[in-house]
């Protein structure tokens, strides 16, 4: 028996901006991402069989709300390496599932970017990343980011990134109100938008380039919360606690209803957190989570 661990670690948004549609459906997007380190553990193991017809794939999860069958994101990941590269092996993977569902973390994507890692290194180590990352946009925008992660700009639907210096260290909270959000409807609901607010990407960039955290911080963004703030007041209510516990910033991130708030350092940010519960989080069911930002996956 052979296996491989994969830690699938969340991301957060620190911009989101949209600045077209194509005839296809898609969004071009323009995005600063950034890895956290709360994360999903994927166990892969084979025995080597040979399979004539097809990889036999098991997937077992601790999370009942997720399918474990041919539609999960896991899975398709798995299919498309083996028709690719014409993989005929059995392959049992278990997931140890902590970053929430439907939340805007890119859940799904970076266990299905595990996924393509793990049937590379087991079966076809020499593809590249770059590889992974081309079979990765057929199936999801985040997942080509999600194979590498760190503090990346993302460009067109996903698919064109450009590594960026590290992102300045701070103390990051992540809250997830109770309740969970359509990516497609977030974005159907926003092409009938009017007028929009774009965040100033470039001028964040900038920021991170000089290691400055207040202006990194000034200049997060996300045009996809006018629709989902909208939908779910609770949101800016969030937003504006951590704001007034002292955060340089308080966003959504993704399509949401997940928000993240910046602060200076670690201890501000737990002492923010706590807050946050003791006075927020136990009655409306929200989850807590202290985290920091981190570069390398792998």
């Amino acid at each position: 028996m052979r296996r491989n661990v994969q830690t699938a670690y969340a991301k957060i948004n620190l911009s989101l901006d949209i600045l077209g549609r194509m005839d296809n459906g898609y969004h071009i997007v323009k995005m600063v991402m950034q890895t956290i380190d709360l994360s999903d553990e994927l166990i892969f193991e084979t025995r080597d069989i040979d399979c004539p017809a097809s990889m036999e794939i098991t997937l077992v999860s601790d999370n009942g709300e997720i399918p474990a069958g041919e539609d999960n994101l896991i899975v398709r990941a798995v299919r498309r390496m083996e028709a690719k590269y014409s993989i005929r092996k059995d392959l049992k993977i278990t997931l140890k599932k902590r970053i929430p569902v439907a939340a805007g973390l890119a859940g799904g994507s970076t266990d299905a970017a595990a996924a393509l890692r793990a049937v590379r290194d087991l079966f076809v180590p020499e593809v590249s990343d770059e590889e992974l990352q081309k079979i990765g946009v057929t199936l999801g925008a985040d997942i080509p980011y999600c194979i590498t992660g760190g503090t990346q700009l993302s460009e067109g639907i996903g698919e064109v990134l450009t590594v960026l210096p590290d992102a300045p260290q701070c103390g990051l909270v992540i809250v997830k109100p109770p309740v969970g959000v359509s990516t497609g409807e977030v974005y159907k609901r926003y092409d009938s938008l009017d007028q929009v607010t774009h965040p100033d990407i470039d001028a964040q960039i900038r920021a991170i380039r000089n290691g400055d955290l207040a202006g990194m911080a000034g200049q997060c963004g996300n045009v996809l919360e006018e629709v989902t703030g909208a939908m779910y007041p609770m949101i800016g209510e969030i937003e504006r606690f951590f704001e007034n516990e002292g955060a340089m910033v308080s966003r959504m991130s993704g399509s949401g209803p997940t928000v993240f708030a910046v602060f200076a350092d670690e201890k501000e940010a737990g002492r923010a957190s706590n807050a946050f519960y003791q006075t927020r989080g136990r009655e409306g069911k929200c989850e807590v989570i202290p985290c920091k930002f981190i570069y390398r996956i792998h």
